[in-house]
């Protein structure tokens, strides 16, 4: 897919919030026909009031919904990952339910949604693939985030491997490595250390940029991936110079 976005069919998922948000406004700001999805509808509220922009709820750990969209939607010309979930801890202190809770919503649902979307793809010899990973991942280790960049690596690993698999069938699959971005997740995560001030202090000081990242940077990141012609298996790091 190569130049405009004019009328291309981009689904989101985790799109009532955040990331996902601001990505949904920006690709129907490029011309897009965005369906913006989430588990909850609630979040997804006023989205439908920007041209071109529909909503629908979606819970990517349901196999069976996924596969109901995608005979609903048909063919989808990108298709963002967007759902994640962020646990912290170290391997000592993890759960292996906190562990599988993760798998499923960082990596599997994305393996359920590609393998849902990939073949009309395949089918129309074109299609874009974005995956949400994050610099701390196999990029850059981060204390106490043994669940979240675990499962991030695995992100990367699934992109590499979509792509490898079908580069010479007009399929793209890239990540994108977020370093901090703020987001309602974030604020939640500094709220629940107790003392917030002293929370974002520390989330800005690991920024060599001085700041953390808007969702508007990720999403025109997003969309920019989206008419990349002759880019794919790439790990995108998006991170104020945190991994440098």
């Amino acid at each position: 897919m190569n130049g405009s976005l004019d009328g291309k069919k981009v689904l989101i998922t985790a799109a009532g919030q955040g990331i996902g948000r601001a990505s949904a406004l920006a690709f129907a700001q490029a011309g897009a026909q965005v369906l913006a999805t989430d588990v909850d509808p609630a979040l997804l509220a006023g989205l439908e009031a920007a041209p071109g922009l529909g909503t629908r709820q979606l819970d990517v750990r349901d196999a069976a919904a996924i596969a109901d969209l995608a005979a609903d939607t048909g063919c989808v010309d990108v298709l963002f990952n967007c759902a994640g979930v962020v646990h912290g801890g170290t391997i000592l202190e993890l759960e292996e339910a906190d562990l599988d809770a993760a798998f499923d919503i960082n990596v599997k649902a994305m393996v359920r949604t590609i393998r849902a979307f990939l073949p009309a793809m395949l089918a129309q010899k074109e299609g874009c693939i974005i995956n949400m990973a994050s610099v701390v991942s196999s990029l850059k280790g981060a204390p106490s985030r043994a669940i979240y960049g675990t499962t991030k690596a695995a992100v990367i690993g699934l992109t590499k491997a979509v792509a490898a698999d079908y580069v010479t069938q007009g399929i793209r699959c890239n990540a994108i490595c977020p370093g901090t971005v703020d987001s309602p997740s974030l604020q939640g995560r500094m709220r629940a250390q107790g003392d917030y001030e002293t929370a974002r202090a520390a989330f800005i000081g690991r920024q060599p940029m001085g700041r953390i990242g808007t969702p508007e940077e990720i999403a025109a990141l997003a969309v920019h991936l989206a008419s990349a012609g002759f880019t794919t298996g790439q790990a995108y790091a998006i991170d104020g110079g945190w991994s440098i």
